[in-house]
């Protein structure tokens, strides 16, 4: 098998991190248990890995292609995603009334990991479809609802985001696809929408577009954009599919990575219009796609874990095949080059940044859940800030790091890492979208400042440094030589995340580029100091462990072995981001522009 979950370290994370019983307590999650959890766990593993695992290589050899306006699938993908609908793992976390099984997002969190690590292009077509479902649960109208959720949540129909055009990219105020009302409650919609992900395949029975458009006389700019829904077929009355609507996809990229994953270029109304249907209201538009967006960039966040999961899990396979060169020790002959330090360090380093991430998006997926279904009003709004701060950084964070996991994968393979046939090469090429779509990292930075950040005066952000110094006392009392230092290291940390903070918030006004100039840093020593609190609260819990003599005892020395490594390493790098962030400016925007 090419891929084997880590089923231990999440059920880790769920259970000593996360606080799956905190969520199994709250309403209509009391079928959540860990047993539970564990059995799905174990059955999406066994899926991802015997089938859609499968298909990740034939994927990148043999890619979907475009023949006369169809989109034909690579071999395989048609019935893995009949069978991943059937199995019900599109509506994991949707609810029951639709189809689906209603459970956490931290329960849904793992499998959405897996599903990535198995095969990231795969897994982009559920991805796009939960944000749809998203989106409708939201702000459709009960009719809408009833139409496009079941079968969206039961795998029949996917669902698509048409944000982008040839002269929009990120600046969605350009947007000029048009929408004209029909007078019967409908609109024809013409225009251009170009990356548009599983735009057009042969893997389901219809596709839900999304689609941004204006209608007439509409405000200039984001105001003045509109949601539709504008389905591949019509839907008639009684639920059955009728004509193909206007909606043509006339060409796919041709890209570096994620080759299994038709991106289209959909053309709208070429002949006589596309009928779609509003969202919501008029003029809303862009305040219910980033339901979509805040839900995929999330996802996508899980994707660049996945890959740097499976990245490490292949770097490690070839550390103890490759025989190469002595033990700088003394040996009597060429040993397997996990033997060698630096290797080890790259290991460590991709190991260690994994973990970190996928602790930290476990947290996050949690506090969603407690935001959404806790009593308490206090409660829910504290975790909903603290989702809404973390998302940025979950999709920031995790994504940059998965290029770098990637890369170290490579170099783990020397020579043969450049060599596409040994795999490595995949992970790093199918990674490297990760930082661009669904918001740049230099996006999700801008949303951290201004949004997260500057909006509430720091509030939120001080608050979540207040946790972390909990952990820090609990730290403190430590006399174990490893915990100590990563107490130093993370102390150090949130001392530097709590001055850039500060940083924001004083000069927003007075040199808002200055503040900008860092940003896309502050996200990363976000990551960084987040990340090391969340590895720091492992620590101790293994610590706690091993000294009840509970459970399996490599396991739980591992565990404060990678933190201690991270610590090190990776938290150690948060005093020079606080530098470059607070002092780097300057030789950030001092150039002229006819000097680069």
């Amino acid at each position: 098998m090419s891929y084997v979950a880590p089923i231990k370290d999440m059920l880790f994370v769920i259970n000593e991190l996360a606080g799956l019983s905190q969520v199994n307590a709250l309403p209509g999650f009391e079928d959540a248990t860990l047993e539970t959890v564990e059995a799905i766990l174990e059955e999406n593993a066994r899926f991802c890995g015997e089938v859609v695992a499968e298909l990740n290589v034939p994927g990148d050899k043999e890619p979907s292609y475009w023949r006369d306006g169809e989109v034909i699938t690579t071999k395989g993908f048609k019935e893995a995603f009949q069978a991943y609908g059937e199995a019900g793992w599109q509506g994991v976390q949707h609810p029951i009334e639709f189809g689906g099984q209603g459970l956490p997002k931290l329960v849904a969190t793992p499998c959405i990991e897996m599903l990535n690590s198995a095969n990231l292009s795969f897994a982009l077509c559920p991805l796009l479809t939960d944000g749809a479902i998203e989106a409708l649960l939201i702000a459709g109208s009960e009719e809408q609802k009833r139409t496009f959720l079941p079968n969206l949540i039961s795998g029949n129909w996917t669902g698509t985001m048409n944000l982008t055009e040839p002269q929009a990219g990120s600046d969605l105020a350009l947007v000029r696809t048009r929408a004209m009302p029909q007078g019967d409650g409908t609109y024809k919609i013409y225009g251009t929408k170009i990356f548009i992900t599983y735009g057009e395949h042969d893997m389901a029975e219809n596709i839900v577009h999304l689609v941004l458009a204006r209608t007439q006389n509409a405000p200039e700019g984001v105001k003045g954009i509109s949601l539709f829904i504008v389905p591949k077929y019509l839907v008639n009355a009684d639920g059955s599919l009728g004509e193909r609507n206007d909606v043509h996809c006339v060409s796919l990229e041709h890209k570096l990575g994620i080759k299994a994953s038709p991106t289209a270029v959909l053309q709208f109304g070429d002949h006589g219009g596309a009928i779609g249907m509003l969202v919501g209201e008029e003029n809303r538009g862009l305040e219910y796609m980033f339901i979509m967006m805040n839900a995929a960039r999330f996802a996508v966040g899980m994707q660049g874990i996945g890959i740097s999961e499976r990245a490490y899990q292949k770097a490690v396979r070839y550390a103890r095949e490759r025989v190469q060169s002595r033990d700088l020790a003394g040996s009597n002959g060429p040993v397997p080059i996990i033997h060698h330090p630096d290797v080890r360090r790259m290991l460590m380093s991709m190991r260690a940044c994994t973990e970190a991430a996928r602790a930290l998006a476990y947290v996050t997926a949690s506090a969603f859940d407690t935001a959404h279904h806790h009593g308490d009003e206090t409660v829910r709004k504290t975790n909903q800030a603290f989702y809404e701060y973390m998302v940025p950084i979950v999709k920031g964070w995790s994504t940059e790091i998965s290029v770098e996991v990637a890369s170290h994968g490579v170099q783990v393979h020397g020579g043969m890492g450049f060599i596409e046939e040994t795999g490595a090469a995949q992970y790093y090429r199918d990674a490297r979208i990760l930082p661009i779509y669904e918001g740049t990292t230099a996006i999700q930075a801008n949303d951290l400042v201004s949004r997260k950040t500057v909006r509430d005066g720091g509030a939120t952000a001080k608050g979540i440094i207040a946790q972390v110094c909990k952990t820090e006392v609990e730290l403190s009392a430590c006399v174990s030589d490893d915990l100590v230092a990563i107490c130093q290291r993370l102390s150090a940390g949130s001392k530097a995340l709590e001055d850039v903070v500060d940083f924001v918030v004083a000069n927003i006004k007075s040199d808002i580029k200055g503040v900008f100039a860092g940003s896309v840093l502050y996200l990363k020593l976000a990551g960084v100091v987040l990340g090391g609190w969340q590895m720091a609260r492992a620590a101790l819990i293994a610590d706690r462990k091993l000294k009840a003599g509970e459970g399996d005892v490599k396991f739980y020395q591992a565990k404060i072995v990678t933190a201690r490594f991270f610590a090190d390493h990776i938290l150690s790098q948060a005093e020079a981001y606080r530098m470059a962030i607070i002092q780097g400016s300057t030789g950030v925007l001092a150039l002229a522009e006819e000097q680069f």
